[in-house]
């Protein structure tokens, strides 16, 4: 692994990073919030990311959207937006210098073949390392893999405590290039925290899970790790997390004060005493002054 560069400690610098598969609804809202008053709070810099790296899953004119919803609500980010589909040179660059340290490797095992083979980590899928040590005897490579060994990352995480995980039995190599060529999401992300200066990281819980990963790639490669805080996540009747798969509306931007003070109680923030008074600058103004996220340590997700 390669020597660590660390952060400086005055500078907070956080970031939102929405993929845009649609438009912005409670769910992400409340993210955006989320990371945005952790910034505001600690004097920090906040900035917007576009995970448009899914191009498949991209929809047309999303991104857009999200980012005048963003206006609309008062969340003004401090820098030039970055967008991860005009990044490729970057996330290949990180590639060969993970390849030509013999960390990766090529897989050619098809999605069919390793839900026969994998192993079971709870409700995980863990590969079993059929292409370690070459791939089978008449296979192409498909995607590419970095090997994880015996690696154990442990990480306090600012609201969940401390995490452990082994990846060798709760993951397995994990793809970092995909079979349809694209760069897969963890070195993407890992690469444009670092490009970007990030120093915190406030996400929803639903990627508590891609942390270890991300720590991982972080330490091969010799970047220095972000504080992490995962945000419980808004969820449905039916426990499903709010997304585009689940019917999620989009929020309204025609009343961005109620749906942020809706926001400010999904993450059981003090309120104002008479919010009715309040416009969107003096809720926000509010809201960055009374921010205490302790008040949502250990919590997973909350019923929006």
């Amino acid at each position: 692994m390669r020597k660590r560069r660390f952060l400086p400690d005055a500078v907070y610098r956080g970031r939102f990073a929405p993929s845009p598969t649609g438009s912005l609804h409670f769910g992400s809202l409340v993210a955006a919030v989320g990371s945005y008053l952790d910034a505001k709070h600690n004097n920090g810099i906040w900035l917007v990311r576009i995970e448009d790296l899914d191009t498949p899953r991209t929809v047309m004119g999303a991104a857009d959207d999200i980012l005048r919803t963003l206006e609309a609500y008062g969340l003004h980010w401090d820098e030039t937006i970055i967008y991860q589909s005009q990044r490729t040179a970057a996330y290949q660059a990180a590639f060969e210098h993970l390849r030509i340290d013999n960390i990766l490797y090529p897989c050619a095992c098809s999605r069919k073949e390793i839900a026969d083979s994998a192993l079971h980590h709870g409700d995980e899928l863990v590969y079993p390392g059929t292409c370690r040590n070459g791939l089978p005897q008449g296979k192409t490579t498909r995607a590419w893999r970095v090997r994880v060994n015996d690696a154990r990352i442990n990480f306090t995480d600012g609201l969940q405590g401390n995490i452990v995980q082994n990846l060798a039995s709760g993951i397995g190599d994990f793809v970092v290039k995909r079979a349809d060529g694209l760069f897969a999401y963890q070195l993407a992300v890992v690469v444009d925290d670092a490009a970007q200066g990030i120093t915190h990281v406030v996400r929803g819980a639903d990627l508590l899970h891609s942390t270890t990963r991300q720590i991982y790639l972080q330490r091969l490669m010799g970047f220095a790790t972000p504080a992490y805080s995962h945000l419980p996540i808004a969820v449905n009747a039916q426990g499903e997390k709010l997304s585009k798969q689940t019917l999620a509306t989009p929020v309204d931007t025609n009343n961005p004060v109620a749906a942020l003070l809706r926001a400010l109680a999904f993450l059981r923030q003090e309120m104002p005493a008479d919010p009715g008074d309040y416009d969107l600058d003096s809720v926000l103004s509010w809201a960055i002054a009374h921010w205490n996220k302790d008040r949502l340590n250990g919590i997973m997700q909350i019923p929006a």
